[in-house]
C-alpha cells in the first residue's frame, strides 16, 4: 500500500515514519507538515492510505477530508479524542489517539488493508454505470477507450459511441481502479488495456494521440510497470 503522512509535529512525524518503515507492504510517498501541501498532493496523485493529523496550520485534517473526499483509506492520528465521532461520520478507517504504540498502529494498517481488499473485490465487476441525461448507462471496460474533459462535461469514448456526463474525473477515480482506468492528464483518463503504444510523453489509442502530463507521469508509468510484471 502506498501512504502519506500529514502531520505538523516533527516528533510525531518521525515516529510515524519509523512505524511505516518497519511495516512490510507500506510505501511512503510524502510527509506533509500542513494541510495545504497535503491537499495539493491529493488533488494530483493517488495514494492508498493517509495518516492524518487533525490540528494543523491553514487546513485541518477534517478540512482535507471534506474538501478532497479522498478515495484513500484514512487513519486519523491525533491527541484529541473529541474529534472521534466527527471522524467516523466522515467514514475514516481508524482513529489513533496519541501517543499510540506500534502494535496499535499495525491494527489500523490491517483495517486499511482489509478495506482495500474488500473494495478491490467489489471492483472485479467488468463494467460501470455512468449518469448521462436522465438515465444510467452501463459501460463495459472492454468497450471504453478513454475519457476526455470538456469544460463541465466528461466525454467517454467507447467502441460504439461517445457518451457525455457531468461526472467528474474524481468520481471515476473512486469507481475504477487505476490499473483499469488511469488519469494521465488534467483533461484525460485512459483505459490501460486499450493503449496501442506509448512514445515519449504521448499515448496512442485507436488513432487518438493523448498527452501524458508531468503531474501524472510518474503514477502512470508505475501502473504500466506493474502490467509488465
Amino acid at each position: 500500500m502506498t501512504c502519506i503522512i500529514v502531520e505538523d509535529e516533527p516528533l510525531a512525524q518521525e515516529r510515524l515514519k519509523s512505524y511505516v518503515e518497519k511495516t512490510d507492504g507500506l510505501q511512503l510517498l510524502l510527509i506533509a507538515d500542513n494541510g495545504k501541501d497535503a491537499l495539493d498532493f491529493l488533488n494530483k496523485n493517488r495514494t492508498d492510505l493517509i495518516f492524518l493529523d487533525i490540528n494543523m496550520p491553514e487546513l485541518s485534517g477534517l478540512d482535507i477530508i471534506e474538501k478532497n473526499n479522498p478515495a484513500a483509506e484514512i487513519i486519523i492520528t491525533t491527541a484529541y479524542d473529541e474529534f472521534a465521532v466527527k471522524g467516523f461520520e466522515l467514514n475514516v478507517t481508524d482513529y489513533l489517539l496519541k501517543p499510540f504504540s506500534f502494535e496499535r498502529f499495525l491494527q489500523g494498517v490491517e483495517k486499511a488493508r482489509l478495506s482495500i481488499l474488500s473494495k478491490a473485490k467489489q471492483n472485479e465487476k467488468p463494467f460501470l454505470f455512468v449518469k448521462t441525461e436522465y438515465r444510467l448507462e452501463k459501460i463495459y471496460f472492454k468497450d471504453l477507450w478513454y475519457i476526455e474533459g470538456m469544460r463541465d462535461y466528461r466525454k467517454l469514448i467507447t467502441s460504439s459511441k461517445p457518451i457525455m456526463t457531468l461526472q467528474t474525473f474524481r468520481d471515476f477515480e473512486k469507481q475504477v481502479p487505476p490499473d483499469i482506468l488511469c488519469r494521465v492528464h488534467k483533461s484525460y483518463m485512459v483505459s490501460v488495456d486499450q493503449i496501442d503504444s506509448i512514445e515519449k510523453n504521448e499515448i496512442s489509442i485507436h488513432g487518438k494521440r493523448i498527452p501524458i502530463s508531468e503531474t501524472y507521469k510518474e503514477h502512470f508509468f508505475r501502473i504500466i510497470s506493474n502490467h509488465q510484471k
